[in-house]
């Protein structure tokens, strides 16, 4: 009986023993935490100031100065700080401190005194973003409030820190308290803070508050703009609230010192292709969607015709080829640059091929648009590439330039541009484009009805992904007019919706 227990025991205590050592296992990570530690004075007289009410922002712990002035804040996550100072008769203040694991931080705050004939404003509040915010779009909306007794004119001073690069902004404010700030950086940590001067006592400091920007934006839209004289590819969104923002969530997609266009998604393998020059030469390339992975596709035989900006190329359904024009020939290639051969189509009058679309259920259904060296003597039409037989004629015999061409799904309509004025002239000066949709069972043509005015072009357009709406360019046909991307319901009579200023060449897919 007594072996038996002794037994049990002994095995009971094994599994005890067992049972401590698998929790160990599981121990919680402990805290990291540091110290800050200083001293706060006059900033006029450099007097040391007891009494004052010392405390972190994110507020973690407070203390108050001793007679010579310094203070400790103990046992603080480690983190950015800003430390706040507040006493009588002085403005509060406020100081950055980094905590790092077992260390501690000496930081010196100094303090203003209160101008006893004209107060100073009040400590600016942040409002949006809020400190500790996640996934704030790349164009935020800045918000902030501040008072002053007297109604003087403050001039706010906003410094943003990226926390990746440790690049500062400095933005100046007069009397206002909003401010968008655009291009912020995906995936990043940001620090602001606001300074308020009303002119007549020294300028009051917020917190820091901090924020991060979202790590991928799901934006459906993408566009060229010009900046600096090159071409540059971006990405965006729209404001589904009911107001008028533009330039949504706007991401930078290709380098400032290159000159990339035409962006063109394909949604099976979610890349972009599009034209980037290289030399003297126009070549296509793909990337992610986020801008990552430039590969360049066509070598030998580059993209080629009657203006860069005026060609056109087209996915292959499947995302595994692109289809590109090089003067009067057209040319299919894989997308990784392999199977690069003979053209698949040449005109058979010399007609530079300038545009090319291929219908998403039968890709065997070409639709081109060819013209002559000086862009004119313009003809739309379909091609089927298993009979080669051309199929439907959709424009020509018609005065003018025409451009930007697209196809539905099932090959029955096509979308194009065309000047009505009918000009020609060596410039390639477009006066009055307006957009047009052609039935081809029914063979009828109507015109977009957009809110375009007298002397403004609508180009550069294609269906929306359901096909119910159009996308496309609005600019006044003066030179150096900027460009706008806009977006119009079919058929709807419902106002056109601005989308990004500057902005032309723009691409739609879900």
């Amino acid at each position: 009986m007594n072996y038996i227990m002794m037994k049990t025991l002994k095995y009971s205590l094994v599994f005890l023993l067992l049972i401590t050592l698998g929790c160990s296992e599981d121990t919680i990570d402990p805290e990291l935490k540091g110290s800050i530690t200083g001293v706060v004075r006059d900033r006029e007289t450099n007097e040391i100031l007891s009494g004052v009410v010392v405390k972190t922002n994110p507020t973690t712990t407070t203390a108050t100065t001793g007679e010579d002035g310094r203070f400790t804040l103990s046992q603080i996550p480690v983190d950015d700080y800003s430390v706040q100072a507040e006493l009588d008769d002085y403005t509060t203040g406020f100081e950055p401190a980094l905590v790092t694991e077992n260390s501690i931080s000496e930081i010196i705050v100094l303090l203003n005194k209160n101008n006893g004939d004209n107060s100073a404003p009040t400590v600016p509040e942040l409002l949006f973003p809020e400190d500790g915010a996640q996934n704030v779009g790349l164009q935020v909306e800045f918000s902030w409030n501040s008072e002053d007794a007297e109604d003087d004119l403050i001039t706010y001073k906003l410094q943003l820190r990226n926390g990746l690069t440790q690049e500062i902004q400095e933005f100046i404010i007069v009397q206002d308290t909003t401010l968008v700030v655009s291009d912020l950086m995906l995936a990043t940590n940001y620090f602001w803070e606001m300074t308020a001067d009303d002119q007549e006592n020294d300028p009051v400091t917020s917190s820091i508050s901090e924020f991060t920007t979202l790590t991928q934006p799901d934006n459906p839209f993408f566009f060229t703009k010009i900046e600096n004289g090159n071409n540059i590819i971006y990405s965006g969104n729209e404001d589904v609230s009911g107001s008028p923002e533009i330039n949504l969530n706007i991401l930078q997609l290709t380098d400032s010192n290159d000159n990339s266009y035409k962006p063109k998604k394909n949604v099976t393998v979610n890349k972009l292709a599009y034209l980037r020059n290289v030399g003297g030469n126009t070549h296509l390339f793909t990337m992610n969607l986020d801008g990552t992975n430039k590969q360049q596709v066509t070598n030998t035989i580059p993209v080629g015709g009657f203006r860069a900006e005026e060609l056109e190329f087209s996915w292959a359904q499947d995302g595994g080829a692109l289809y590109y024009p090089s003067f009067d020939k057209l040319y299919k290639i894989n997308v990784d640059g392999s199977g690069s051969g003979p053209p698949i189509y040449t005109t058979p009058d010399g007609s530079l091929i300038s545009e090319v679309k291929i219908a998403q259920f039968d890709e065997d259904v070409i639709l081109l648009k060819t013209n002559n060296f000086e862009g004119y003597e313009v003809k739309i039409y379909t091609y089927n590439l298993e009979t080669e037989m051309e199929e439907h004629v959709i424009l020509e015999n018609v005065p003018g330039a025409a451009l930007s061409i697209d196809i539905s799904a099932d090959g029955e309509r096509v979308l194009y541009s065309r000047d009505i004025d009918e000009a020609e002239n060596p410039i390639y000066r477009i006066f009055n484009s307006r957009m047009f949709i052609h039935d081809i069972p029914l063979n009828t043509t109507e015109m977009v009805q957009t809110d375009v005015l007298v002397g403004q072009n609508d180009y550069h357009c294609q269906f929306s992904p359901s096909e119910g709406a159009v996308i496309f360019t609005r600019v006044y046909n003066n030179i150096n007019a900027i460009p706008s991307v806009f977006y119009t319901p079919i058929g709807q009579n419902e106002i056109d919706k601005q989308l990004f200023e500057p902005g032309f060449f723009p691409d739609w897919e879900n």
